[in-house]
């Protein structure tokens, strides 16, 4: 079995991206069986997009994907991402989905690290333009929330909201409709690729300053809830 037919991994935080990349991915041939998504050191929630585990579980199990979840700091977020990448070597995989669009510092990290362990990477969605990708999202049925602002963007009252065509025409001028450039984060709780939709909710929002080496920058979460309702709620 070449690496063209081995299975692949998924790199994600659960965003809408990351979700089109994937789907893109199953719909060429890709058969995707597991999801990567760095959690900090805690192992509670995810790096960067701050959602509960077992919200992140959750969205696996929709796509009978196994979730792998690894606890790191800044400081070894790429030594444990590297890892986990050998470990999904060892097992038989070939290569890695990414959903990054256009940061070519981005595509290089991600060739790099899957180098280092023997995989390939693979990104779907690369060079497209992003404004079409952003309606791409919505008429691929893939909805989502965002979770996320960074504060010299947007302010809070965009945190929280379902991506939709009302928020992208109410982004700022230069603001990314994909959130490309880190203006912001989403989590996905439906799309073609899931059993059925997540019954999530916002349970309360949070500042958080990251430390001076990262450039003391101000983002409002959005903390998630999962009901056991069937319907969703946001």
């Amino acid at each position: 079995m070449n690496d063209l037919t081995k299975p692949a991994g998924w790199s994600s935080s659960g965003g809408k991206d990351s979700m089109l990349a994937m789907i893109r991915a199953r719909q060429a041939g890709v058969e995707v069986r597991a999801m990567v998504s760095m959690f900090d050191e805690t192992g509670q929630r995810n790096r960067s997009h701050g959602i509960p585990r077992p919200i992140l579980e959750a969205q696996a199990q929709a796509m009978d994907l196994e979730l792998i979840a690894p606890s790191a700091s800044w400081a070894d977020y790429e030594s444990q991402f590297i890892a986990a990448l050998h470990s999904l070597r060892r097992r038989g995989f070939g290569e890695m989905i990414f959903g990054d669009i256009d940061l070519q510092p981005h595509r290089d990290w991600e060739e790099m690290v899957c180098a280092t362990a023997g995989l390939a990477a693979r990104l779907p969605l690369w060079g497209e333009d992003r404004a079409d990708l952003a309606r791409q999202v919505l008429a691929a049925d893939i909805r989502a929330i965002v979770v996320c602002v960074d504060s010299r963007y947007l302010d809070d009252s965009f945190c929280g909201r379902e991506f939709d065509a009302r928020f992208i025409g109410d982004l700022p001028v230069g603001v990314c409709p994909c959130g490309e450039n880190g203006e912001f984060h989403t989590f996905v709780f439906d799309s073609p690729a899931m059993h059925g939709p997540l019954d999530i909710e916002v349970e309360g929002f949070r500042s958080y300053v990251s430390p001076p080496q990262f450039g003391s920058q101000r983002y409002c979460f959005a903390d998630l809830i999962l009901r056991p309702a069937s319907r969703t709620r946001i």
